[in-house]
């Protein structure tokens, strides 16, 4: 799903919104996470999930195409875990599908 299908899909559950209402929705919600995850703050969203931010090392990497080692520095990057919600989802539409599959 892209932006677009998300605000399309916003537009057409809410009929009160048109598009550009959804587009803006869609966008303040994305600006909200990502202005805290810069601030370094931690999201949570029951049944859905939670965006934290990680800590990397600095760490010696090499170069795919010399092999020579280059130092890769410390960063932060962003890390989004699953709810048990979403997990227990998507772990039984993988089911649903390989159940059909199976002889009797």
């Amino acid at each position: 799903m892209t932006r677009s299908d998300l605000v399309e899909e916003l537009a057409a559950r809410f009929g009160q919104l048109n598009q550009r209402d959804a587009e803006q929705a869609v966008k303040t919600i994305l600006d909200a996470v990502s202005d805290a995850l810069v601030r370094g703050h931690r999201i949570e969203i029951r049944g859905f999930g939670s965006f934290a931010i990680n800590h990397r090392p600095p760490r010696i990497g090499r170069n795919p195409r010399s092999g020579e080692s280059v130092q890769v520095p410390s960063k932060r990057v962003p890390h989004f875990k699953p709810g048990k919600a979403l997990r227990e989802a998507v772990d039984n539409l993988k089911t649903q599908e390989q159940a059909p599959t199976q002889a009797l």
